[in-house]
């Protein structure tokens, strides 16, 4: 494998910043550790069912600043909602290698090869059903994130950008999605 030294690039050095344009108001209150499942129930669910963080409905509050960014958006049924895990503790972001989704039957995988949080800028993208959009509140169904997230921006989904033939992954990838289906 073939190794770069990018010490010498000044962009390396730099500091970018950025800032919320909402929040998340969700019945998810912590990050799970594994297996992406919490002890919620939903309306139409059954009581005590565990869902998955993905199968709940949640609020994203932007900032009334930002209320003409919003003009338009009600037309798409998916947003991409890039957000940062703000109760990742700061050694998290130390991780180079973990196991995907916690399971400790996958291999250990290098952390950018995962969409695990624990990474060096922890930066996570759900695509989540837009449900409404009433003033500056979007509700949306399947993000993965908990009640208080800082969502630093939301974009449309859109298949011609974003959806790929021929992708491939791995076969641990496959094993997970099969315990996911299993819980």
């Amino acid at each position: 494998m073939k190794t770069i030294d990018i010490a010498h690039a000044a962009t390396i050095d730099e500091a970018y910043h950025v800032w919320p344009i909402g929040r998340v108001h969700s019945p998810l209150q912590k990050p799970s550790l594994k297996g992406a499942r919490q002890g919620i129930s939903r309306q139409g669910a059954h009581v005590g069912q565990v869902l998955r963080e993905n199968d709940v409905d949640s609020q994203i509050v932007i900032d009334p600043r930002y209320l003409p960014l919003l003009e338009g958006l009600e037309q798409f049924s998916h947003l991409v909602v890039i957000y940062w895990p703000h109760l990742l503790p700061e050694e998290g972001r130390q991780a180079q290698k973990v196991h995907p989704a916690g399971f400790e039957e996958l291999p250990l995988t290098g952390v950018f090869a995962t969409c695990s949080p624990a990474r060096p800028n922890p930066l996570l993208v759900t695509v989540a059903r837009l449900l409404a959009v009433d003033g500056n509140v979007l509700t949306i169904h399947g993000l993965e994130a908990v009640d208080g997230t800082p969502v630093l921006d939301i974009k449309p989904y859109n298949t011609h950008y974003l959806a790929r033939e021929d992708v491939r992954a791995p076969q641990w990838m496959d094993e997970l999605n099969r315990l996911y289906d299993g819980m």
